[in-house]
């Protein structure tokens, strides 16, 4: 199901967390050449991506919300 990014936070190992609308937490890594997020890296290339629609397998799975 696809659920757009609401906000930020970093985890324990300094990566970046996505927060999705729907209550879950998934990571969106820069890790080249894996995973090509460049946008990630600075506040101005998160903040442009609000909204971006990310696929939620959480949700697919029916699993409660990461935040309380």
């Amino acid at each position: 199901m696809q659920q757009p990014i609401i906000d930020y936070h970093l985890d324990e190992e300094h990566h970046w967390v996505a927060e999705l609308a729907c209550g879950h937490n998934q990571h969106v890594r820069h890790q080249p050449p894996w995973t090509e997020r460049p946008w990630v890296t600075t506040e101005a290339g998160r903040r442009s991506r609000l909204g971006l629609m990310l696929e939620c397998v959480k949700c697919d799975r029916g699993e409660p919300g990461d935040n309380p």
